[in-house]
């Protein structure tokens, strides 16, 4: 099977030839350009030949449209330190404007390195389908605004959701041309549907309608797979059922927070993206130890219905050794599940 049929495959439920994977990370200081960015990913996926390429810049991009500030910080993650923030009181989150991604400067470079990516994949005859990474409005608003949030949305929680309407509207239509620039689906990652977050209650009031207008977007314009992270620890799984018509697939820190691969499966009919520790077995363990992840991961799910992969970025410190051992285990787990 080519990439693209295998994890298809998965998606359906169907026996693929091999359970696929895809892990990915950041590229701090080469994800400051377009080009330096596009480069290291294809690199990155030369190297090991993943099932689903993932565009990931630096996770506070979205912030950094709208006038933030950061600088690369030296930590096994790869993200940024925020040096300012622009929403620092009640009436900033007015303030903010629709940004139109062609015209930002931020959103039009990851829509280039995108591009780059798209095309010189296809130069390689790589089918492996190219995913770009969209944060959920109220994750894009803790962006903004830091711990601060929090108590607006106790204090101020219709300036909130004004800002909230603002920054989904521009998220959707970055999303869109996200498609439109070469991905054949969508990361979208939310890091407040946790329950050692927010509330139930006021993640359904501020999380999970702007999410579902987002997703609805580029559901109308056909991306495929379109992925659904849930960071943290104690992920609101039960809110699972108003995604589930928007995303083919989930993924979670499943080996540090219930649920597991096989009972989020009983909860998920898509496929399940996990099995390996991101922070402990891929950075620390040995390449046997990852192996073992792997095809622990394999036996939980029978094969089916799941993409090996990690809970979240594979840290920058990962040696390479533990990224082939990982690819290796799924040829190695290329046997039949009854």
């Amino acid at each position: 099977m080519t990439p693209r049929e295998r994890v298809e495959a998965a998606v359906q439920g169907e026996r693929p030839d091999r359970v696929p994977i895809a892990l990915w990370r950041h590229f701090p200081r080469d994800d400051q350009t377009a080009e330096g960015l596009a480069r290291a990913t294809v690199e990155f996926q030369r190297a090991y030949r993943w099932d689903l390429v993932k565009v990931t810049p630096a996770s506070g991009y979205p912030a950094e449209a709208w006038g933030a500030r950061l600088e690369p910080a030296d930590n096994p993650e790869g993200t940024r330190t925020y040096l300012q923030r622009p929403v620092r009181r009640p009436d900033d989150w007015a303030a903010l404007p629709e940004l139109d991604p062609d015209a930002n400067p931020v959103l039009s470079r990851e829509l280039r390195a995108l591009a780059l990516v798209r095309e010189a994949l296809r130069r390689d005859g790589d089918d492996a389908p190219v995913l770009q990474t969209v944060f959920s409005p109220l994750t894009i608003a803790k962006q903004l605004s830091g711990e601060l949030l929090q108590e607006h949305l106790e204090a101020h929680p219709d300036a909130v959701r004004g800002a909230l309407e603002t920054i989904a509207r521009t998220t959707a239509r970055f999303a869109r041309r996200c498609v439109e620039a070469g991905a054949d689906g969508i990361f979208f990652a939310t890091q407040l549907a946790s329950h050692d977050a927010l509330s139930l209650e006021r993640y359904e009031a501020f999380g999970l309608p702007f999410d579902l207008r987002v997703l609805g977007a580029i559901r109308e314009r056909g991306a495929w797979p379109v992925v659904l992270h849930l960071h943290g620890t104690r992920p609101m799984f039960e809110l699972i059922e108003h995604y589930a018509p928007y995303v083919h697939v989930v993924n979670w820190h499943d080996r540090e927070t219930p649920p597991s691969l096989d009972e989020a499966q009983a909860l998920f009919q898509g496929a399940v993206l996990g099995g390996l520790h991101r922070s402990r077995t891929l950075p620390h363990g040995s390449p046997e130890a990852v192996r073992r992840e792997v095809l622990d991961a394999v036996e939980r799910t029978r094969g089916r219905r799941l993409i090996v992969g990690a809970g979240c970025v594979a840290p920058v410190t990962t040696p390479p050794e533990n990224f082939r051992a990982a690819r290796e285990a799924v040829e190695r787990a290329a046997r039949p599940f009854p």
